[in-house]
C-alpha cells in the first residue's frame, strides 16, 4: 500500500446526505472522506472502522492520527502549509506530516508502532512525494501519543489520539499541490520564532501548536535521542489556538463530550456486583437527560481555560449526585414518574430505592477521587465545594419541605430555597469547572456568578413549564407543583393578592394533592395567569437571564463562549 490511489484503500460507503456536507469542496478530497480510519476509545482501544467524514463532521469521534516530525541531517524540521482544498484546517501550518492509519492489518498492527509507521510512509509519498526508499521503516522513532480535539468551525472537527514520530533523514521532497501548498526547513529557533510570533498570514494547527509547545523537547531535535514515554497526553479541547474558530451550538458542545461522560457514570454505578442495586442507580440514568450539569465543567472549563479529561470525571460525579438527589425527591414529592418512566421507588421498591440514593453519593466521591489529571492537592478543594453543594441542595430540599406546610412564605425565603435546592449544583459546576481550567479568581467569581443566576433562572422557568405545559412534554403529570402545595413564586405571589374568585379558584387546588380534578388544576393555572403571578415570575427569570448574560460580557469572548450563551437561554426558550 505504498502507492496511493483512492481503489488501495479501505473505504466505507458514505450517507445520502454526504454530497449535501460536502457540497463545493475539493473532488479529490471529497473523495478521500471515504477512507475507513480507525475510531477509537480515548484511550486508544480500537471501537472499529468509521469513514473519515463521520470521525471529522460535527461532533467527530475519537479516531487514530499520527504526526510525523522530519528533520534532515543539518538539523532543519520540515513543516508543510496544508493546501486551501483541504476540507478540515486549510492553510495552516503543520509539522512534517499528519494523517491517519487506515482500518486495514497493514496500519492496525500495533508491534514495534508498524502500523502508524506505514501509514507514515504511505502519506510522506502522497503527500509530499518522498520515496519511500528515503523513509525506511526502521529510520522512525515513535515517542509518545497525545488526545486533543479542535474545533474549525460548526461543520468540522479534529477529534484524534495521535502517535507522535520523528525520522532523521535527507529527502527529495515535491508536494502534491491538492495536499501541500508550500514547505520550509526551519531551526530550533526559528520553530521558536513561529510560534509565538501573531501573524495571521502564518497560522500554525493546533495539534502541531500542542506538540511543539508541551511535548516535543531537545531531544527530538538530535537523531536516536527521542525516547518513547508510554503516555497518551490529554491536551483537551484547543480549538481556541485556532484563529478564528468558530464554536458549536449547545447540543453539539454537549454531544461531543457526552458519550464520555455517560461511560465514566455506567463504570462507576454498575461496579457493584448486585445487579438489582446496580440497576436501580442506573435506572433514571438510563431515561436520557440532557446532561446539562455533566458536561457544564468542561464547558465552562473550555470558555475560560485549559481542559482535560478530569472534568468530565467531576461532571460525572456531579450528575450522579444530581440523579440520586432525584431519586430521593421523587420519594419525598411522591411523585410515581421521572422523565416519562417510573420513578426509582415505583420500578423497585421504597427501601432499594433509598439505599441506591445512598450508595449513589458514596460512589460520587469515590469517582472524583480517582478522577484522571487532577492533583492530589485539589482534592481538598473538590470535596470542599462538591460537599458544601449537597449540603445546600439538602437545605433546600427541606425548605421547600417545610413550605408546603407554611400558610405564609416569603419572596426572599423562596429565593434562598431555589439557591440551594437548584442554584447551587449550576454554581458548583461553574466554579469547579473554571477553578480546574486554571482561571484568575476574578475570572472564577464571575463565573460563581454566572452559573448562580443561571441556576435560579432555571428554577423560576421549570416552575413555570409545570404549570405552561402539559403532561406528556414534562414526563410527569401537568400542574403536579400545585396541587402538592409548592410555594413557588408565583403561589407566593398570587396568595399575597386581595380575595377574588380568581385566587378561591386556586386555594381549591393548593395542596389538595390527588383529590383534585384535571379541570380544577386548569382554573388554578388560570388564576395565577389572571392573577398577574405568571408575568411576575418570568420577569423575575428574565432579570436572572440579563444578569447571566451580563457575567458572560465580563470574560473573552471566544469559540466555547456561544454554548454558554445558549445554556443561558435554554430554559427561556422552552416556553418563549
Amino acid at each position: 500500500m505504498s502507492g496511493y490511489a483512492i481503489g488501495d484503500v479501505p473505504t466505507i460507503e458514505l450517507e445520502a446526505d454526504a454530497s449535501e456536507v460536502l457540497a463545493g469542496s475539493d473532488s479529490v478530497q471529497e473523495s478521500l472522506m471515504a477512507e475507513a480510519v480507525i475510531q477509537v476509545t480515548e484511550h486508544d482501544e480500537v471501537i472499529g472502522a468509521i469513514s473519515k467524514l463521520d470521525s471529522h463532521h460535527q461532533i467527530g469521534k475519537y479516531h487514530r492520527a499520527f504526526s510525523v516530525l522530519l528533520f534532515d541531517s543539518s538539523g532543519r524540521l520540515l513543516l508543510q502549509r496544508r493546501a486551501s482544498h483541504k476540507i478540515t484546517f486549510p492553510d495552516v501550518w503543520a509539522n512534517s506530516c499528519c494523517s491517519h492509519p487506515l482500518y486495514s492489518e497493514e496500519e492496525m498492527e500495533l508491534k514495534n508502532d508498524l502500523g502508524v509507521k506505514r501509514a507514515a510512509i504511505r502519506k510522506l509519498e502522497q503527500e509530499l512525494g518522498i520515496s519511500p526508499s528515503q523513509v525506511s521503516i526502521d529510520k522512525f522513532e515513535f515517542v509518545t501519543k497525545m488526545r486533543y480535539q479542535a474545533r474549525q468551525d460548526e461543520n468540522w472537527i479534529e477529534r484524534e489520539v495521535d502517535h507522535c514520530m520523528v525520522i532523521h533523514a535527507d529527502v527529495d521532497v515535491n508536494p502534491n499541490p491538492n495536499e501541500v501548498s508550500e514547505i520550509k526547513w526551519v531551526s530550533q529557533t526559528e520553530l521558536e520564532e513561529l510560534l509565538i510570533a501573531d501573524d495571521p498570514s502564518n497560522v500554525i494547527a493546533p495539534w502541531f501548536r500542542c506538540i511543539a509547545a508541551r511535548v516535543m523537547d531537545d531531544d527530538w531535535w538530535r537523531p536516536g535521542c527521542a525516547k518513547p514515554d508510554g503516555l497518551i497526553h490529554d491536551m483537551g479541547d484547543v480549538s481556541h489556538m485556532l484563529p478564528g474558530s468558530t464554536g458549536a451550538d449547545l447540543n453539539t458542545s454537549i454531544a461531543e463530550v457526552k458519550d464520555l461522560v455517560e461511560t465514566r457514570i455506567e463504570r462507576a454505578l454498575t461496579h457493584t456486583s448486585l445487579d438489582r442495586l446496580s440497576g436501580a442507580m442506573m435506572h433514571l440514568v438510563e431515561g436520557g437527560g440532557k446532561r446539562l450539569r455533566a458536561t457544564l465543567p468542561w464547558l465552562v472549563a473550555k470558555a475560560v481555560g485549559d481542559t482535560h479529561s478530569g472534568l468530565l470525571d467531576v461532571g460525572a460525579a456531579i450528575e450522579i449526585i444530581h440523579n440520586f438527589t432525584l431519586v430521593h425527591d421523587d420519594i419525598m414529592d411522591d411523585d410515581d414518574i421521572r422523565r416519562g418512566r417510573p420513578a426509582v421507588h415505583i420500578a423497585y421498591d421504597l427501601p432499594t430505592a433509598i439505599n441506591a440514593g445512598d450508595a449513589m453519593l458514596a460512589i460520587a466521591f469515590e469517582a472524583m477521587a480517582v478522577a484522571e489529571g487532577i492533583e492530589a492537592e485539589l482534592l481538598p478543594f473538590l470535596v470542599k465545594r462538591i460537599g458544601r453543594m449537597v449540603r445546600k441542595c439538602s437545605e433546600g430540599q427541606q425548605l421547600d419541605i417545610e413550605f408546603e406546610d407554611r400558610e405564609t412564605v416569603s419572596e426572599e425565603e423562596y429565593i434562598t430555597m431555589i439557591h440551594g435546592k437548584t442554584a447551587a449544583m449550576f454554581l458548583t459546576c461553574a466554579e469547579v469547572g473554571s477553578h480546574l481550567a486554571g482561571a484568575d479568581l476574578d475570572t472564577i467569581e464571575c463565573m460563581h456568578d454566572w452559573g448562580l443566576a443561571v441556576g435560579l433562572c432555571f428554577q423560576l422557568m421549570d416552575d413555570l413549564i409545570d404549570v405552561l405545559s402539559d403532561s406528556d412534554t414534562l414526563g410527569k403529570p401537568s400542574g403536579s407543583d400545585v396541587a402538592q402545595g409548592k410555594r413557588t413564586l408565583m403561589v407566593i405571589h398570587a396568595l399575597k393578592q386581595p380575595p377574588s374568585e380568581s385566587k378561591d379558584d386556586l386555594l381549591a387546588v393548593l395542596g389538595k394533592g390527588d383529590d383534585v380534578t384535571s379541570d380544577q388544576v386548569i382554573r388554578a393555572h388560570k388564576a395565577l395567569h389572571d392573577l398577574g403571578s405568571i408575568e411576575y415570575a418570568q420577569n423575575k427569570a428574565e432579570a436572572y437571564h440579563r444578569k447571566a448574560h451580563d457575567c458572560l460580557d465580563r470574560i473573552p469572548q471566544g469559540p466555547a463562549t456561544r454554548a454558554l450563551r445558549e445554556l443561558t437561554d435554554y430554559q427561556l426558550k422552552r416556553i418563549y
